[in-house]
């Protein structure tokens, strides 16, 4: 890892602080990156126009003991990786062959439209209990690499 994937794992944290996410530890953050330039950003969190959960004061997944990393439509929020390819989409970027990082690794539905929108390779901090993701980005050849953070704040 060098110091840019440093820089943007450290845009990742800071994105999942605006997490929407009611569920504690669930503040997921991403950022794709192409050139060492930031082409969009997405945490987990309601479309837009639809109550959050955190507005709601309760979580549905909580409420119906539903395990993390599975059942994943039965959720009000949209996963940080949807949300910055939604936006790339939206604004007309091109992701195509750039990188995502994660401050989670993604799930499998992640894992299927990161393949298809083109990005080779993906950062992520944190493991999540979805090993069919790996099915996906190892038969597609997209890089899949985890996060160790080793280097000091003043190396970045």
């Amino acid at each position: 890892m060098d110091k840019w994937d440093h820089r943007f794992m450290q845009m990742a944290r800071l994105i999942s602080q605006w997490s929407s996410c009611y569920r504690s530890g669930r503040a997921i953050g991403a950022v794709i990156v192409k050139d060492k330039r930031i082409m969009t950003t997405g945490y987990n969190g309601a479309p837009a126009g639809v109550t959050t959960c955190r507005e709601r004061g309760e979580c549905m997944r909580d409420i119906q003991n539903i395990p993390s990393g599975t059942r994943a439509e039965l959720c009000y929020a949209i996963h940080a990786e949807q949300n910055a390819i939604l936006q790339a989409a939206k604004l007309g970027i091109s992701i195509d062959g750039g990188t995502i990082y994660c401050t989670h690794q993604p799930c499998s539905v992640c894992a299927k439209m990161i393949v298809n929108v083109g990005i080779k390779r993906v950062v992520y901090e944190n493991a999540y209990p979805d090993a069919f993701s790996l099915v996906f980005f190892k038969e597609a050849g997209v890089l899949l690499e985890q996060f160790e953070d080793k280097a000091s704040e003043k190396e970045t």
